[in-house]
């Protein structure tokens, strides 16, 4: 009996080393994958509000995610959880005629109206209040 015992728990610790390895191997995968991908402050495209050109990540602009996006695109993660809540106000202020820190975003005014429709969805789905600068713009 203790030789089936001992067989069984080498099975076992087998089973559990091969699991670990392919969920390693995974995670290499993953974390290829988004080495390869552009980003811009390690955020990929999606992570902002106004995106110029998808192949230039200097054209991205007005970041309000957190980079758990990368689970939220997997499918991983609900995207609402990765908004970046202490990064919304300068994305909002940046919209405003008055700007964040005296500077408005450089894009043309389609792009800010989408870009403020998409922060005000934000706060809508949140259940917060929609900031009266986003309001003006939708």
């Amino acid at each position: 009996m203790t030789k089936v015992k001992e067989a069984l728990s080498s099975l076992s610790l087998r089973a559990k080393r091969s699991k670990l390895k392919h969920k390693e191997e995974s995670m290499s995968k993953v974390k290829e994958a988004i080495s390869k991908e552009k980003t811009k402050e390690g955020l990929p495209k999606e992570a902002f509000a106004i995106v110029g050109d998808p192949q230039d990540p200097e054209t991205w602009k007005l970041p309000h995610h957190t980079r758990a996006i990368f689970r939220a695109l997997q499918g991983r993660l609900d995207i609402e959880k990765t908004v970046d809540w202490d990064r919304m106000p300068a994305a909002v202020a940046a919209l405003s005629r008055g700007g964040y820190r005296g500077e408005r975003v450089q894009a043309s005014e389609e792009d800010i109206i989408q870009a403020a429709r998409h922060l005000a969805r934000h706060y809508e789905k949140a259940g917060k209040p929609v900031p009266d600068t986003l309001g003006v713009l939708i």
